[in-house]
């Protein structure tokens, strides 16, 4: 069987090419898609019947090309201008959310922002009564700091 692969090479490219595919599907960075990439430019040398070292030396010089021209432009598609993406609970400021536990002046309530309920204080310190909506202006740890949204406007 090790002679099979020894004299297919790009098989074995290729099975390396899917395997870096499925690790990019687990982490989307598109640093493993560019090996994977390295890997396929490998097959086309393995196919011309060029040495193992020639095939590593043209993933490996694929694969680094691939970080300097075509990630770039991938992550620049996939996430436009923004430098500074906002995850987990920092993507909850701005947020409007309902009330559904009264926050006490200079206390606690619940508000419900997409399903999730969390632990809330008032920005002013006043009481905001249960169904009212809010907006998130500020997180320590997991407590939101949330302000009375003006529903007369």
């Amino acid at each position: 069987m090790i002679q099979y692969f020894i004299g297919n090479l790009w098989l074995v490219w290729l099975i390396a090419s899917i395997a870096f595919l499925l690790l990019e599907l687990t982490n989307g960075d598109f640093y493993i898609i560019c090996f994977a990439l390295g890997a396929l430019a490998s097959i086309v040398c393995a196919a011309v019947g060029a040495p193992f070292w020639a095939q590593v030396l043209v993933w490996a010089t694929a694969s680094v090309l691939c970080i300097l021209f075509v990630r770039p432009s991938l992550v620049k598609r996939l996430h436009g201008a923004v430098k500074e993406r906002k995850s987990n609970a920092d993507a909850l400021i701005g947020k409007q959310g309902r009330v559904v536990e009264t926050i006490s002046a200079n206390g606690f309530g619940y508000v419900r922002i997409d399903g999730d309920e969390w632990r809330s204080v008032a920005a002013d310190g006043m009481e905001i009564p249960k169904d009212a909506l809010v907006e998130v202006v500020a997180r320590e740890s997991i407590v939101l700091t949330v302000k009375l949204i003006n529903q007369n406007s």
